[in-house]
């Protein structure tokens, strides 16, 4: 591996990710859900493995610092 190929490990996961760039768009956890052709109560996991590698207690706190980290954008 050349050291130019070298990417730090991503933080969330791809759907984890989804899931929060379609919370930022004002999208509720039905409409997310059935966005992505998943359930609500999977949904819900997403969000809430990403707030627990975040070490945050909330959604909007997430979301605070998925923008902080630059992992999504408004």
């Amino acid at each position: 591996m050349k050291d130019n190929d070298y990417r730090p490990k991503q933080l969330l996961t791809k759907r984890e990710k989804e899931v929060f760039e379609l919370l930022v768009q004002d999208k509720t956890t039905k409409e997310i859900a059935q966005e992505l052709y998943i359930s609500e109560k999977t949904v819900r996991n997403h969000i809430s493995n990403a707030m627990q590698k975040l070490g945050v207690k909330g959604r909007s706190q997430a979301v605070v610092e998925l923008l902080r980290m630059g992992e999504l954008k408004l």
